[in-house]
């Protein structure tokens, strides 16, 4: 079984009740792959389980990405994510434990937060985003999507009309952007984002844990039926992805051209 000596493709640190979790996988923009996905499980119940602990930082290493989603280049590569300690690409236990772990989870983007990377943030209890942060969904452009969380908690953050267009046109959003629209908490200078999260994680760790867990649970409770939306979709995802309409996109995208949908419109 994977342990937090065994991580290769994040990192793992404590610092005064703050835990680091971060993604290192920056020659991918930090995109995840199964392995990645069962790590980042593990920290997050790592973190959960530790006295130590009472705010959790999720982020990315380097200054490019926060992260871009699933590894399309190991989705060409192999046809899936690679290896799991189950057998199985753990990506819905990764965002249950964001949102069951009774500690706020605050997501420092420092970079691109694309396809599921875009949903990891949007699960975070808190946003902050460095100046230079790009946010988006790319599903319909690889031939995947995200069902459940990915629409439903979208919608509700931050209306219908904005989240139906950022999934149906695929569009880059700004750090500035994303605040107004309600997608992150505050904007900061790069060089100055790990330290406002410090600053947020100082204030929270004044207060009850008790307090702070029941609030989390019950802010979940008011959107917890996405969970079985999310569990229908990944069974349609895993069929979808199969198909050549499927192919099309994750082929296009390495090949770094425009994928041609047009055959599939009538189905």
């Amino acid at each position: 079984m994977v342990s937090v000596e065994d991580f290769t493709d994040i990192t793992y640190t404590v610092d005064n009740g703050l835990a680091w979790i971060t993604i290192n996988r920056p020659e991918r923009y930090n995109s995840f792959r199964a392995r990645t996905v069962d790590e980042l499980v593990l920290a997050f119940k790592k973190a959960w389980g530790s006295d130590e602990v009472g705010v959790i930082a999720l982020t990315g290493a380097g200054d490019k990405a926060f992260c871009t989603g699933g590894d399309q280049k190991q989705r060409m590569e192999t046809g899936d994510y690679g290896p799991s300690e189950s057998g199985l690409f753990e990506v819905d236990s990764l965002h249950r434990v964001i949102r069951d772990t009774p500690k706020p989870v605050i997501a420092a983007v420092n970079g691109f937060a694309i396809g599921g990377g875009h949903v990891l943030h949007l699960l975070a209890d808190l946003t902050i985003a460095s100046e230079n942060a790009i946010f988006g969904q790319n599903g319909p452009r690889v031939g995947s999507f995200d069902a459940g969380f990915g629409t439903g908690l979208m919608a509700r953050a931050i209306g219908e009309k904005r989240a139906r267009e950022i999934w149906f046109l695929c569009r880059r959003y700004s750090a500035q952007q994303a605040v107004e629209w309600g997608l992150a908490n505050k904007v900061v200078p790069s060089e100055q984002l790990h330290a406002e999260v410090r600053a947020w994680a100082d204030e929270i760790l004044h207060l009850s844990p008790t307090s702070l867990k029941v609030l989390k649970q019950s802010f979940n409770s008011d959107t917890e039926h996405f969970a079985g939306i999310g569990q229908m979709a990944y069974s349609t995802l895993k069929m979808f992805g199969e198909s050549d309409e499927a192919q099309e996109g994750i082929v296009a995208f390495n090949e770094k051209r425009q994928p041609d949908f047009s055959s599939y419109r009538g189905n």
